[in-house]
């Protein structure tokens, strides 16, 4: 009798025991964001009657908000006509309903800032509505149709046109952003959803210096040749398999020029590894948009080719060199460039990869957050101040529980500064929630290239400290406001600015 009640409670504190610990490594949800990638063409009829056409190219990603429903962000560039320089960030809503087996109605709304290359743009501000029908080839899709855009804050750019799109499936894989930094190993995923295959992308901050060549000249007519212009950056690669990618790039200039000038560009490339995936090599291949800062790039349209060596550093890291050529097609443009980089590679969304064997997990922290900033009293060249407005979009990559990495970009859209934008990336902390899990406060020091627009900004380089507050609506969306102060290195520059807007928060599964 003894010993029967002896194995039946070593065998109710076994079972106990592996109950706790199965709740304990319990894995988080995983969720599917469906969304899209949206390439699109417009080509806008100018104010001016003896002007060409501004080509006008946009690349976006929306999340699907339902069946039929989407919201998302969106750039614009000129590529096209005499405006090399123009560019645009935005918002995006819309409907696309689909009416009889793959056809479909694609109706919507982008709201964004933004201009350049001494366009008519009054403060930046616009809208571009839009109504396409169109058809779903499973793996992407295209719609055509009718657009409208207007420059409403003060400018005389508006014009009816036709609008062609395509649109490419891109879903992800989540979870709730409180589950940032829980850890498991393989056995711990091996029988949950997130055993799959992982997703490879890296995250690089560059300097990047554009030596000019040819016959490269400022609207002016001034020869740029043999000028330096230095550019700093981000990019994003996305692994399609072991060795092509594709990627997207922006980079801004702080010095060699007037400020105001940067690029956007999209494009593929060849990867190899080799030393232990210690040492790689890429060949690159970009097309874009570029332009300000005076430089002459007639409507904008770049190329970029590129060839780069990295060699590892610790855990994830690698530094970069590269070398290459940004130019226009018909060399009217010409550099080389010449650059060093830092980039973080990370696997995600799996447990197994092509390029390593992972044997630990983490989630990770990314925040997206779209919001409107307000300068006040912005020094203007001509010695005058004015209030300025800007539509903002910074993402946080957490590297651990309270600090990030961030990457932001800005572009005017009220006070008659249309052709202003920033590139800037630094770092920040945010404390845990409290008052019910609901309330966090951040602090963050950011800095980089910005210009144009009459902003006083010297050759470009401003420094941007701020903190603020975030208020949780939902599990993964939040409101967000602070205050900071932004300051220009060899311009006058020097103001208070506050800040608010809408925060979209999830963690990712990494491998390592």
């Amino acid at each position: 009798m003894t010993n029967s009640l002896l194995r039946t409670l070593v065998l109710f504190l076994s079972l106990s025991v592996h109950f706790f610990y199965a709740q304990d490594k319990e894995t988080h949800q995983k969720k599917t964001q469906l969304g899209f990638a949206q390439l699109d063409f417009l080509s806008i009829d100018m104010p001016d009657i003896n002007e060409p056409n501004m080509d006008f190219t946009g690349i976006h990603y929306n999340l699907k908000l339902n069946d039929w429903s989407y919201a998302g962000l969106g750039f614009y560039g000129a590529v096209g006509g005499v405006r090399g320089g123009f560019f645009t960030l935005g918002v995006n809503a819309g409907i696309n309903y689909k009416f009889y087996n793959n056809f479909f109605v694609d109706t919507g709304i982008h709201f964004g800032g933004g201009g350049g290359a001494a366009a008519p743009d009054g403060g930046g501000a616009f809208i571009l509505p839009h109504f396409n029908l169109g058809y779903d080839f499973k793996h992407f899709s295209i719609s055509s149709g009718w657009s409208y855009v207007d420059f409403f804050d003060g400018g005389t750019i508006n014009s009816n046109q036709f609008y062609a799109a395509i649109q490419i499936p891109l879903n992800f894989n989540h979870s709730d952003f409180k589950n940032r930094e829980s850890k498991y190993t393989f056995d711990d995923l091996k029988n949950s959803d997130w055993n799959t295959k992982s997703n490879r992308i890296s995250l690089m901050v560059h300097l990047n210096n554009l030596s000019v060549r040819g016959d490269s000249q400022f609207s002016t007519g001034e020869s740029i040749k043999g000028r330096t212009i230095r550019l700093a950056g981000f990019e994003f690669i996305s692994f399609l398999d072991k060795n092509w990618l594709f990627f997207v790039r922006a980079d801004g200039a702080f010095h060699g020029i007037p400020a105001g000038y940067m690029d956007i560009f999209l494009g593929g490339g060849y990867h190899v590894s080799m030393n232990k995936n210690k040492t790689n090599i890429q060949a690159k291949f970009g097309i874009g948009a570029g332009g300000g800062g005076g430089v002459d790039t007639k409507g904008g349209f770049l190329i970029y080719p590129d060839l780069s060596l990295e060699q590892k550093l610790f855990d994830n890291f690698y530094a970069t060199i590269n070398k290459g050529f940004l130019m226009s097609p018909d060399a009217h443009f010409l550099t080389s460039t010449f650059g060093v980089g830092l980039k973080y590679y990370v696997d995600k969304e799996g447990t197994t990869s092509d390029f390593t064997e992972p044997t630990s997990f983490k989630f990770k922290g990314v925040q997206t957050i779209v919001k409107q900033d307000w300068y006040i009293d912005a020094a203007r060249n001509g010695n005058f101040d004015l209030d300025m407005h800007q539509i903002s979009l910074q993402v946080n990559v957490f590297l651990n529980k309270y600090i990030y990495a961030a990457g932001q970009t800005s572009f005017a859209n009220f006070g008659d500064a249309g052709a202003y934008a920033e590139g800037i990336v630094g770092l920040g902390a945010e404390s845990n929630r409290f008052l019910k899990d609901k309330v966090s406060v951040y602090g963050q020091l950011l800095g980089g290239a910005a210009g144009g627009g009459g902003i006083s900004t010297g050759q470009g380089l401003i420094v941007k400290p701020s903190f603020g507050v975030d208020v949780k609506l939902l599990e993964n969306l939040s409101l967000r406001g602070g205050i900071g102060y932004v300051k220009a290195r060899g311009g006058e520059l020097s103001s208070t600015f506050a800040n608010f807007g809408i925060n979209y928060n999830i963690s990712m599964l990494t491998a390592k």
